[in-house]
């Protein structure tokens, strides 16, 4: 639901777009943290905020960091 966010911000399309690893933060809603491979050895981090139920709101994809590597630790951004 976030790639189109993405590749908006980016101004460029990803044929490969798998995530391979999350982490999660409780807020007022939920923060995901996602490592994202994105075509031959390239990744991105991703934070996509969930807000509450009750909210009614899409994900959004609140932040990335571009140029990782599948080696890179996901960590909280």
């Amino acid at each position: 639901k976030v790639k189109p966010q993405l590749e908006e911000k980016e101004g460029k399309k990803f044929d490969v777009f798998t995530a391979v690893e999350f982490k999660t933060q409780v807020v007022a809603g939920t923060n995901y943290f996602i490592k994202v491979h994105v075509g031959n050895d390239e990744f991105m981090h991703l934070r996509v905020f969930r807000s509450l139920p009750h909210e009614n709101k899409p994900l959004s994809l609140h932040s990335y960091q571009s140029s990782k590597t599948k080696h890179d630790e996901l960590a909280f951004f």
